[in-house]
C-alpha cells in the first residue's frame, strides 16, 4: 500500500495505516484566517509586503493585512540570510506569527510565509521534517484506510479526528480508549503474524485418563484443565505450541508427565535447566512412569545411543547429543534457555515432520500478560496449588536481628533448614548490605553445617545436593530461586529485600513450605519508613496476583523484541490496568480471523 514511502515509514518504525495513526499530533497549529488579534497568541494574516528593513540583529516587514484592514510590522530577530528573500516587496500571501500590543500598536514575531489557509495543523514530533510528517499524515490516515486495516469503525473514527479535529481539544476518554485499543490490537497482530503452523504426523493416543486413576492422589481442577489442552494440542493435525505457566509449588511435573502418557506410542523429550532439576524431573518419572523406559542426560552421561528410550530427560547437555525422533518437545523453565537453544532442541531430533512443543515456567505472569500472549502461542496457567502454602511473611531490620537468630536456632532444633539470600557476593561500596564473603565468617562461627553458593560457584550444584542432605543454613544469591526441592527448608530471609521484583521475591519465598511445614520468609531492609511495595508483597500469596502488583510497579515489557520484565513497552495502554481492553482486542481479533 506504501510502497513508495516505504523509507519514511521505516525511519518511524511504523509498519501499517494503525501503527502510523498512533504517532499523535504533539500539539495544533490554528491556520484559520484571523479576525482579530489577542496578545501572545498566533494569528493569520492575509498580507501584501510593503516595506523591509534590515538591521543587523533585526529584520523589519511591513504588512497590509486585508483580513485586518490594517498595517502591521512584522519582526524577525537574529534573522538568518535567506529569510529575507521570503519577503520580497509587493508580493501578497498568506503569513502566521505570534501577535503582540506593546507601547499601543501590534506586531508579529517571527512572521513566516505559509501554503494553505483555513485549516487546524496538526505538529509532530518525529524523526521527519514537520511538513513531511503533515503530507505523510493526509495521504494515508482516512477511516477508510483504517477500516481497511482491519480496525472496527468506530476506532478508525476516533484516531481520524485525532489527526484532523474540528477544534483541538484535549484527549477525551473515548480517543484515549481509542488509542489503547489500536496499539494493542497492533501489537498482538504482529504477535500472530509471527506464529508458524506446520503438519505434523505425530498424533497422541495414549490413555491419560487410566494413569491419573493410578495416582495416589487427585490432581487439582488447574491441572486436569491443562492436560485436557494439551490433549486437544496433540491429538490435532498441526504440531502445537504451548506454554504452561504454574505458580510455585502447583504441580507442574505432573502435567508434564501426563503429557508424556498422553503422547504414547511417540517418544518424549524434556530439557532443564539445571543437572539438580532434571535428576529431580528423572526420580518423579521413574516413580509416576514405572512402565516406561527413562534416561537421564547430563554432562556426566556416557556417550551411546538413545534409542530403546521413551522418555529422555537432560539438561542443555542434550543439545550436543543426536536425539532419535520424537512427537513430543518439552522445555521446563524455559526462561532460563536463549531462544536459540530452545530452537536448537526441536532440530537436534530427527524428526520428518514437526514435533509437538511445549514450555513449562514457574514464573506467574498476570492474566492480561498471557491473553497477549496467545496471540503467538497458546497459553495454560494453573493458578491452584496441590495444596495451601502456610508462610508467614513479615519486613524486618536490624533491630529485629536478635529475635531472627533465635528463629532460626529454634527451627534448625527441629531439624529444619534456613536459607539467607544475599544480594552480591563480594563487598560492594555502593549497596548498603553485607556480602556473602563479609556474612559468611559470622554464621560459620555461630552455627553448624553452613553452606555457600552463588550463580558462579561451579561446584554450585554439589553444594545444594549436599546441603539438602545434612546442612542447616544456606548462604546464597538469587541463584536458589528456581529449580532445587529443599523438602526441610522452612525459613528464608531475603536482605536487602527492596531491591528485588516482586516475581522474585515471591520465587525465593517459593522454596519454603514445599511439603507443608510452617514456613517463614523474612524481608530484611535498611530502608526506614513503609514500604508500599513490599507492604503488598506480604499480603499476598498468589503468584500470578504477585505478578499483577509486580506489572504495577514496574511496568510492563516486550514480547516482540523479547525484553519481558521491565520497561514500559506501551505508550497508550497498561496492562496492569487494561485488562478489559485487551479482552474486547483478543475477541475481536479472534472474530476478525482470516
Amino acid at each position: 500500500m506504501f510502497a513508495e514511502d516505504s523509507d519514511k515509514f521505516h525511519r518511524l518504525g511504523v509498519g501499517s495505516v494503525t501503527a502510523l495513526s498512533l504517532i499523535t499530533p504533539h500539539s495544533f497549529e490554528d491556520r484559520r484566517l484571523s479576525h482579530e488579534l489577542f496578545h501572545n497568541a498566533s494569528c493569520v494574516i492575509d498580507a501584501t509586503v510593503e516595506h523591509v528593513i534590515r538591521t543587523p540583529k533585526t529584520l523589519k516587514v511591513t504588512f497590509f493585512a486585508h483580513n485586518l484592514e490594517c498595517v502591521i510590522e512584522g519582526v524577525i530577530f537574529h534573522p538568518k540570510p535567506y529569510m529575507i528573500h521570503q519577503f520580497p516587496r509587493g508580493e501578497r500571501a498568506f503569513f502566521s506569527g505570534k501577535a503582540q500590543w506593546e507601547a499601543g500598536k501590534w506586531s508579529i514575531v517571527h512572521p513566516m510565509k505559509i501554503g494553505a489557509v483555513g485549516s487546524i495543523v496538526p505538529i509532530y514530533k518525529t524523526p521527519l521534517r514537520a511538513d513531511v510528517m503533515r503530507r505523510l499524515v493526509e495521504k494515508y490516515i482516512s477511516v477508510e484506510n483504517l477500516i481497511g486495516d482491519r480496525l472496527p469503525e468506530r476506532i478508525a473514527s476516533e484516531l481520524y479526528m485525532l489527526h484532523f479535529p474540528e477544534l483541538p481539544t484535549p484527549l477525551n476518554e473515548s480517543q484515549l480508549h481509542a488509542l489503547k485499543f489500536a496499539e494493542l490490537y497492533e501489537y498482538m497482530r504482529r504477535l500472530r503474524l509471527k506464529r508458524r503452523y506446520h503438519k505434523t504426523s505425530y498424533r497422541a493416543s495414549g490413555d491419560v485418563h487410566a494413569w491419573m486413576k493410578t495416582l495416589p492422589f487427585a490432581l487439582t481442577t488447574d491441572q486436569q484443565n491443562a492436560i485436557s489442552e494439551i490433549e486437544k494440542d496433540l491429538r490435532g493435525e498441526c504440531a502445537s505450541r504451548r506454554m504452561i505457566v504454574g505458580d510455585v509449588g502447583s504441580g507442574k511435573t505432573m502435567v508434564i508427565l501426563a503429557s508424556v502418557v498422553l503422547m504414547r506410542p511417540h517418544r518424549s523429550i524434556l530439557m532443564a535447566p539445571t543437572t539438580i532439576l532434571a535428576a529431580q524431573l528423572y526420580e518423579e518419572a521413574q516413580k509416576f512412569l514405572p512402565h516406561l523406559r527413562i534416561v537421564l542426560v547430563t554432562n556426566a552421561t556416557k556417550k551411546g545411543s538413545l534409542e530403546e528410550y521413551d522418555f529422555i530427560i537432560g539438561t542443555h547437555a542434550l543439545l550436543h547429543r543426536p536425539l532419535p525422533e520424537a512427537g513430543l518437545v518439552m522445555v521446563d523453565e524455559q526462561h532460563r534457555f536463549g531462544t536459540a537453544q530452545r530452537h536448537a532442541l526441536t532440530k537436534l531430533t530427527e524428526n520428518d515432520t514437526s514435533p509437538h512443543y511445549l514450555q513449562f515456567s514457574a514464573t506467574p505472569i498476570p492474566r492480561t500478560q498471557a491473553m497477549i500472549d496467545s496471540a503467538h502461542i497458546d497459553v495454560s496457567l494453573i493458578v491452584q496449588t496441590p495444596f495451601t502454602k502456610n508462610i508467614d511473611t513479615c519486613i524486618i531490620g536490624k533491630g529485629d536481628f536478635p529475635k531472627l537468630l533465635e528463629h532460626i536456632r529454634s527451627e534448625i532444633a527441629q531439624d529444619h533448614q534456613v536459607l539467607i539470600v544475599y544480594p552480591l557476593v563480594e563487598q560492594s561500596e555502593t549497596i548498603n548490605y553485607q556480602s556473602i564473603d563479609e556474612a559468611r565468617g559470622y554464621w560459620e562461627k555461630n552455627f553448624e553445617n553452613v553452606y555457600v553458593t552463588h550463580g558462579k560457584d561451579k561446584e554450585k550444584e554439589a553444594v545444594l545436593m549436599t546441603f539438602r542432605e545434612s546442612g542447616n543454613i544456606l548462604l546464597a544469591t538469587t541463584v536458589v530461586e528456581v529449580g532445587i526441592s529443599l523438602p526441610r527448608l522452612s525459613t528464608v530471609v531475603i536482605v536487602g529485600a527492596e531491591r528485588l521484583g516482586l516475581s522474585t521475591l515471591h520465587q525465593l519465598r517459593g522454596r519454603v513450605s514445599r511439603t507443608g511445614l510452617q514456613g517463614y520468609c523474612y524481608l530484611y531492609s535498611n530502608k526506614s519508613g513503609k514500604n508500599e511495595r513490599l507492604e503488598s508483597f506480604t499480603r499476598c500469596m498468589s503468584g500470578f496476583e504477585i505478578a499483577a502488583l509486580d506489572l504495577k510497579f514496574r511496568s510492563s515489557g516486550d514480547l516482540l523484541e523479547g525484553s519481558i520484565q521491565s520497561g514500559k513497552k506501551f505508550r497508550w495502554a497498561d496492562i496492569a490496568e487494561d485488562e478489559a481492553i485487551v479482552t474486547e482486542v483478543k475477541e475481536y481479533l479472534d472474530l476478525s480471523k482470516d
